[in-house]
């Protein structure tokens, strides 16, 4: 008699390579490389995510330090992805994402 072998699912990354919000602009740089054929400006990564210059320039040297992008720093869209594709979340589209705000009036 054959016991059959049991194979369990892998188990979910406990510890992620990246925050749901670092994934976001890996995915906004693979995007835009693949639409554009150029890695983008931090300008556009600012006009997409609606946030300060400084913001996105602090999200690109965590993105650099943890390895998952390189750059040349001083150099206009020098940002290369380092990871595989696959392992990008979907781009989620921040002007629908924000949570909407309404107010009830009580009758």
């Amino acid at each position: 008699m054959h016991s059959a072998k049991v194979v369990s699912a892998p188990e979910p990354d406990r510890n992620p390579k990246f925050s749901a919000a670092q994934g976001q602009y890996l995915a906004f740089i693979y995007a835009y490389g693949t639409i554009h054929r150029q890695a983008p400006a931090e300008a556009d990564l600012r006009r997409f995510f609606r946030v300060t210059a400084p913001s996105v320039h602090r999200m690109v040297l965590e993105l650099e330090k943890r390895g998952l992008i390189r750059r040349v720093p001083r150099t206009p869209r020098s940002i290369e992805l380092l990871i595989p594709p696959e392992e990008l979340p979907i781009l989620r589209d921040v002007a629908t994402a924000r949570s909407v705000r309404t107010s009830v009036q009580g009758y």
